[in-house]
């Protein structure tokens, strides 16, 4: 009965651009293969979208992920989508979320909840099959709408007048959501330069500021995550003109020392900023010529990979840099000792912290894009074979010469050259 009170009382018909995002979707992907699953399960299963991808419709931006709600606890989830076989895993089985893959596209799955403890941190939460409780518990009223496949929304409070408006509410009491989940201070701070259309709330700020301490017992790989989100938003750069989302990101993160480069980019740097990856940007802000890597680094457990960019960025730009370091020869040594990718990141970020782009840095893009890594011509078993060296430390400093020498010459050596250094 309540779901069919919903559908006829609680959904509101949406206007044409609303209705034809979810037509694109429905024609992108095939999430009806989803809805059918779920539908078909039982007689009182309903799944529907929700949150992002309703959001994004609403403010006609380009939906990148799809988020669903179901009434279903997650086994029965399970069984539904393996009944159509449909393939899936259990992302975040223990809070209610089953990812769903058809073809290329994740869909993930959550059950409706209701909070039963909280500590800022994570929550205990029980599975549910009411739609105004799971929309309670939400953050932001325009993060609680929900959308039959059709597109019909659920809206119970009222998120796309608020969206409309440019208004960032939290639902209920302010503080309360805050201290149930801290992260929701930097989700805020996201929401509020891409969609607010007002000034803060200085009741809201105080309370924020009140309970930044908070931030103290979240996972360095949960605060990360969300100012990804954050530093990646199309509007990232307005946070520079706004004095209260500055200074909480601040109070968060002080080792952001240069993120105000961000308000100064230049030509090349704006239209690149798409095409460059979360490590690089964060390399810009913090890479300042002090142990500050070194200390960011230890403070958010980043990954092997991403330290070794991050270090070998900070150690680039300790040594002088001269008119060489960006010739050619000079970046095909780091291209063959360190990678393309310490080489494209090396040049951009040259780019990206001058005042104007330098073409030659950008004609060594297009150079090195491409380049093939080159490859030492000369292998130890050709020594030991060809020039009857036997294996040990002799054969280990012949051959670092040899390497030595062709990398100097520009990766190239002559027979002569080898035969020289064989027989000194």
């Amino acid at each position: 009965m309540n779901i069919l009170l919903n559908k006829i009382f609680s959904r509101s018909q949406n206007l044409n651009y609303i209705n034809l995002g979810f037509k694109n979707i429905r024609k992108e992907t095939e999430i009806e293969k989803i809805f059918n699953a779920i539908s078909s399960y039982s007689e009182n299963s309903e799944i529907r979208y929700v949150g992002g991808c309703i959001r994004k419709i609403i403010n006609k931006e380009k939906v990148d992920d799809i988020d669903l709600a179901v009434n279903l606890n997650p086994i029965e989830v399970c069984k539904a989508l393996k009944k159509k076989d449909i393939r899936f895993y259990k992302s975040g089985i223990e809070h209610g979320t089953i990812t769903a893959l058809i073809n290329n596209n994740k869909f993930e799955i959550t059950s409706l909840r209701k909070d039963v403890d909280t500590d800022g941190r994570h929550a205990k939460v029980e599975f549910s099959d009411n739609w105004k409780e799971d929309a309670s518990r939400r953050d932001f009223t325009i993060n609680s709408i929900y959308a039959d496949i059709e597109g019909n929304l659920f809206d119970p409070f009222e998120g796309k007048k608020d969206l409309e408006n440019g208004e960032i509410n939290f639902i209920g009491d302010a503080e309360t959501r805050i201290k149930e989940d801290y992260i929701r201070v930097l989700r805020y701070v996201r929401f509020f330069i891409n969609y607010s259309k007002h000034k803060h709330n200085s009741k809201i700020i105080k309370i924020i500021r009140k309970n930044l301490n908070g931030f103290s017992n979240i996972s360095p790989e949960r605060l990360l995550d969300e100012f990804q989100k954050l530093l990646i938003s199309k509007s990232f750069s307005k946070i520079l003109k706004d004095e209260d989302c500055l200074e909480i990101i601040n109070l968060i993160f002080p080792q952001l020392k240069n993120i105000s480069l961000f308000g100064s980019l230049n030509n090349f740097a704006k239209k690149n900023f798409v095409n460059v990856d979360f490590i690089f940007l964060l390399s810009l802000m913090i890479i300042d010529g002090t142990d500050n890597v070194n200390y960011f680094i230890y403070k958010f457990n980043l990954s092997k990979k991403d330290q070794k960019r991050l270090l070998f960025l900070n150690s680039f730009f300790l040594l002088k840099i001269t008119t060489k370091t960006f010739s050619e020869i000079n970046l095909n040594k780091i291209l063959y000792f360190s990678g393309r990718e310490a080489l494209m990141d090396v040049i951009n970020f040259k780019i990206f912290k001058s005042k104007k782009a330098d073409n030659k840095l950008i004609e060594m893009i297009k150079i090195f894009k491409n380049k093939e890594i080159p490859i030492m011509p000369l292998k130890a078993v050709t020594l030991m074979l060809k020039y009857n060296i036997p294996e040990g430390k002799e054969l280990g400093s012949k051959l670092k010469m040899i390497e030595e020498l062709w990398v100097n010459n520009n990766f190239q050596i002559s027979e002569k050259e080898v035969q020289k250094i064989i027989n000194n």
